[in-house]
Parts: structure tokens; C-alpha cells; sequence
């Protein structure tokens, strides 16, 4: 199947959705010495999402897709907002190695499936890259599929759906990901495969803990068009300090289409969060919030910050219910909550799968 230039459109968060995508993590992979709490986090962020749309699960095998069905029906989840499917996977990380879809040049959704290396070659990830296809063979997606050998994670990018892309040089000009592509190369792949005709780079701005390479969703968001929410240390003690201050000038300066400044709402910066076992600092960060239909999911770390969070993003989505997720877990294998979902536009769930 062939991509043409200027015929895809990067759908933003906020597009409705039919379903939201998890990947449930394995009991022999990385969260096996914690894996009840992770999964207490995975069953809030589906009983809080099954409110307003379907959630497609991904399961490691049968045993836990029986045992997940019975928990949550046990919870009182509709059955009808649940999708449950056995398939082989590597680790829990939806947001990475999941579609990403576009508009294609009939108005109808397209997905794209990007080469996933597990960030650079730093993890086993032959399972997860080949989980796009296996939910297609499957039947659950109702849109194409196009494979892609470029590598590309969705919490690399950030778009406001209309052809602006916001994201960041560490990750996408990294030669752990496409070594053989130049910037140029990379802003015509993105204009080809994904309708961008603006790419606002961010040269600063990085987590301690953070496996990605400064993936954009732990640093920067865009909420609407016009607006972007991001992170900022407050802190001049904290060894973060120096680069987001250089992050918060460059979205300063960043200039919307009609050459108006972005509206750009902080997002407070919690205390440090450091592992228990060995101590090396963990990435907290609000950022790492997700859009449904209808509420924002907010990542809490049981920090006097979280309150502040949820108001702030309660200013950037006045519409939304905003539903607070507890993260502490999450945050021990270096995501969080956005990280751990990829959201399914309307028209991707196959319609038997969506009828209620």
C-alpha cells in the first residue's frame, strides 16, 4: 500500500474514540516482582474507562483473559465495554508499540504500524512490533493496516490535528532509532506518513529514569490547538532545573499559525520519586496524562503536587471529568499512565466489536 504526500491527517487525542488499548503485562516479563500492584493501576484505568468507551485488552494468554473477564465483571464493568484477546507480547507499553492513525485522503481512519525496537535496541521487543498485525489477523481492527520500517513511538509525538507536530531531537534525531535519516529526511517521513507540515523541535527538556530518549509525553502536551501543557521545575537545587527552564523558553517562543503565542499552561513539578531497591530517581510526570471521551486521566503520585495538577489540567479541559489514577507503580519500570494506553479514533474497532 502506498503513502501519498498531503493526504493523511494526524488525529489529535481529543478525536472521538471508539476504545482505548492496553496490553496486560506478563507474569514471567520486568513487572514480575510487582506485578498485583501493576495490575491494581491496569483495573482502575479500565473501570474508569469503560464508563465512556470500550477498552481492548491484550492478554499474555487464555488463563488471564478468563481471569481478567471474571475481575471485571466482578466490578461491574458492562461486558460490551470489554475486548479481551490472548496474543504474545514483550511488556506493557500500548502507547509505543501500538497504531498510530491518520485520516486518510477519503476521510476515513488509517493505521499505521511503526517499526517498534524497544526505544533503541534497549529491550526484547520482537513480540510487541508484531502485535498490531496480530490484532489484525484477528479481526479487531475495522481500518487498514500499513506496516512501516520506520521506527516511530507514539509517545514520541504530539499533534494539535491540524498538521502541527510537537516533539523532541533527543528522541526523533537519536541514531538508535533511524540512524540513516537526517532531520529533513525525518520532517518528509512526517509529512508524508502523517500530513505535517509543521514541526515545532524541542532541543531541551529530559527525566531522570526515563528510558525513551525525552519522549514528548512526559515533557510537553497539547490540550487544543491553541494550547499546550508542560512540565516545569521550580526547583533551582534540582539537577532537572537548568533544561526545563531551557524547555519552558523554546514553547515561550514556539508561535501558533496565526503567529499568536501558545497559551501554555505549567504543570507542577512533584518531589523526587526514587526506586526503593537501588535508589536512582524515578520519572514522575503529570504530563503523562491521557484523553477520553469525555475525561482526562491524570497520573497522581501521592504527592502534595497532585492536587495542583489535576487544577491545572482541570483549566485545560473545563469540559472533561478529570479522574485521578494512582502511578507509583508505574512509574518503577520508567513510564506512566499515557504510556501504558493508546487511545482507537472512531471507525478502528472492527463494528461488531463496538455495538453495545
Amino acid at each position: 500500500m502506498t503513502l501519498t504526500n498531503k493526504t493523511h491527517r494526524l488525529l489529535p487525542e481529543w478525536h472521538p474514540q471508539d476504545g482505548l488499548q492496553l496490553t496486560w503485562p506478563r507474569a514471567d516479563g520486568d513487572w514480575a516482582p510487582m506485578l498485583s500492584r501493576i495490575e491494581a493501576t491496569l483495573e482502575q484505568i479500565v473501570i474508569a474507562t469503560a464508563r465512556y468507551q470500550r477498552v481492548l485488552i491484550s492478554a499474555p494468554d487464555e488463563a488471564t483473559v478468563i481471569r481478567l473477564a471474571a475481575t471485571f465483571e466482578a466490578a461491574g464493568v458492562p461486558k460490551h465495554q470489554l475486548l479481551l484477546i490472548a496474543a504474545p507480547t514483550d511488556d506493557t507499553w500500548a502507547r509505543d508499540h501500538g497504531p498510530i492513525t491518520v485520516m486518510d485522503a477519503h476521510n476515513q481512519p488509517l493505521m499505521l504500524d511503526y517499526t517498534f525496537t524497544g526505544w533503541g535496541g534497549k529491550f526484547p521487543a520482537a513480540y510487541d512490533n508484531q502485535l498490531t498485525q496480530w490484532l489484525a489477523d484477528a479481526g479487531v481492527w475495522a481500518c487498514p493496516v500499513v506496516k512501516r520500517e520506520t521506527v516511530l513511538e507514539g509517545g514520541a509525538i504530539e499533534t494539535d490535528g491540524e498538521g502541527t507536530l510537537l516533539t523532541t531531537e533527543a528522541c526523533l534525531l537519536n541514531p538508535n532509532r533511524n540512524p540513516t535519516l537526517s532531520r529533513a529526511d525525518i520532517e518528509a517521513l512526517l509529512a508524508d506518513d502523517l500530513g505535517v507540515d509543521r514541526v515545532l523541535w524541542l532541543a531541551h527538556g529530559h527525566l531522570e529514569g526515563d528510558d525513551t530518549d525525552s519522549h514528548i509525553d512526559t515533557l510537553a502536551r497539547f490540550c487544543n490547538p491553541s494550547t499546550i501543557a508542560y512540565v516545569r521545575c521550580d526547583d533551582p537545587s534540582d539537577p532537572h532545573y537548568p533544561a526545563l527552564k531551557a524547555m519552558e523558553q523554546e514553547l515561550k517562543a514556539f508561535r501558533q499559525r496565526n503567529g499568536e503565542p501558545y497559551r501554555l499552561i505549567a504543570l507542577p513539578w512533584p518531589h523526587a520519586c526514587f526506586d526503593p531497591e537501588d535508589g536512582h530517581r524515578l520519572p514522575a510526570t503529570y504530563a503523562n496524562f491521557l484523553v477520553i471521551n469525555g475525561a482526562v486521566l491524570v497520573p497522581t503520585y501521592g504527592d502534595p503536587a497532585d492536587m495542583a495538577a489535576l487544577k491545572a489540567l482541570a483549566e485545560a479541559f473545563p469540559e472533561h471529568a478529570l479522574i485521578p489514577i494512582e502511578c507509583v507503580s508505574v512509574i518503577r519500570q520508567h513510564g506512566s499512565l499515557h504510556c501504558l494506553t493508546m487511545q482507537l479514533p472512531k471507525g478502528t474497532l472492527a463494528p461488531a466489536l463496538t455495538e453495545s
